[in-house]
């Protein structure tokens, strides 16, 4: 069996397919229902398990935890969100992302979706046709949907048949038949991937589609599974690294908190895959160690298990993984800008309404205590050194007999005028 040049470049478009409709899916959700589900986010309390639920619930509803932990960095950025927040919502997006692994071996094993997806985005497209726009976004909403399963049977017909190249095959069980070792290699592999791909659910996808045609064992691929849990913590690292210390936190804990439960799965690893494989024969199929075909079925029920078993034993030392990030990501002082230059009217704080509002409000803040008093001080001649003293007003008016020969209209226009234009 010869696998071309051209055999490789229909799999990058497969994945490619996959990724382009998971992202129209995603985006036409956020136009449809973002601002609802920011407001929710915005107003959650410091309550952790209304944060893993927060974080559950967006990403399940979006399909990414890249964007849910994106939204949480800009929320923590603009202080809407404290540490422990922001953490334990990172903790229910990991939770979340499971919800894709089972759409696809549901979905994409289990339903035939080439003999629905043509219509859906033939039913899609009549949707874009319509004036009221919340009714094309689901029309958009519907072809993304279609779009990512075209883009799955594309990848499943891609991927050649492993037990009709023996040299292939050979060549690959000198990575897969090393024990530990070839744990740690695939951990690493599914890391790398997920990081270039920039989507745990596309490297998800791609590890499904491979093991259901029988190109990796069941530890192997639960190997990389781990290895996407890390490599799906990179996004956030990227985005925070142009943002506050803050930020940087909220992103850092992500990692912290992936590499601790990828740790100590790794102590119970195999105990753990015979778990699992206990779990899938209960269910009503075979063993994945047996059988190529349950491999999906297993992975997902081993994503699942795994992130909800991580948020259940670190919730309870989420004060010590706060403290651990403030430890290693030191506080810094905020760059204090010339009055005349805004301090939080950033162009990042204006990506969502929330974020947008919260750096309004605290640029007028900020404009009121600075500029806006000397102004107002010194129309009434005053100083506002004898303003904040605690003398009374009427004496203070009595005592600004000299006139104060300062020109307001500079004041105005040259620190005020400036930032609101």
């Amino acid at each position: 069996m010869d696998y071309g040049v051209t055999d490789i470049l229909m799999l990058i478009g497969s994945l490619g397919l996959f990724l382009y409709g998971m992202k129209v899916m995603s985006d036409a959700l956020m136009k449809v229902a973002g601002n609802k589900l920011r407001n929710v986010l915005a107003s959650m309390t410091s309550n952790r398990i209304k944060g893993v639920a927060t974080g559950f619930s967006i990403t399940s509803l979006l399909q990414s935890s890249s964007v849910t932990t994106l939204m949480v960095v800009s929320f923590v950025n603009a202080s809407l969100l404290t540490l422990k927040e922001a953490v334990s919502v990172i903790m229910g997006a990991n939770i979340g992302t499971t919800v894709t692994a089972w759409l696809i071996t549901i979905l994409g094993f289990k339903v035939s979706m080439g003999s629905i997806a043509l219509p859906l985005v033939a039913l899609g497209f009549l949707f874009t046709l319509s004036k009221k726009t919340k009714t094309k976004d689901w029309g958009k909403f519907a072809v993304g949907f279609a779009l990512l399963f075209m883009g799955l049977q594309f990848l499943k017909d891609s991927v050649p048949d492993i037990g009709q190249n023996h040299e292939a095959l050979n060549w690959l069980m000198a990575y897969t038949d090393n024990g530990f070792l070839s744990i740690l290699l695939f951990l690493f592999i599914g890391t790398l991937l997920t990081i270039i791909l920039q989507s745990s659910s596309a490297t998800m996808a791609l590890t499904l589609v491979i093991c259901s045609e029988g190109w990796l064992p069941f530890p192997v691929a639960a190997a990389l599974v781990l290895g996407e849990n890390i490599g799906t913590t990179i996004t956030a690292n990227l985005a925070a690294m142009v943002n506050n210390y803050q930020a940087k936190r909220a992103a850092f804990a992500h990692l912290i908190f992936n590499l601790l439960g990828v740790s100590w799965m790794l102590v119970i690893f195999y105990p753990f895959l015979d778990f699992i494989s206990y779990i899938t024969s209960a269910m009503g199929n075979s063993s994945p160690e047996n059988s190529a075909e349950t491999i999906p079925v297993a992975l997902s029920v081993f994503h699942t298990l795994f992130n909800i078993l991580n948020t259940f034993l670190l919730i309870w030392v989420l004060a010590l993984i706060v403290r651990l990030v403030e430890k290693v990501i030191k506080a810094k002082e905020d760059v204090v800008p010339e009055i005349s230059q805004p301090k939080f009217l950033r162009k990042k704080a204006l990506k969502y309404p929330q974020t947008a509002f919260a750096a309004l409000t605290n640029e007028s803040k900020r404009l009121f205590e600075g500029p806006t008093f000397e102004i107002t001080a010194h129309a009434l001649n005053m100083h506002r050194t004898d303003i904040l003293s605690g003398t009374k007003i009427k004496q203070l008016v009595y005592a600004s007999k000299k006139d104060m020969e300062i020109d307001i209209d500079e004041i105005y226009y040259g620190k005020v005028k400036s930032i609101l234009q």
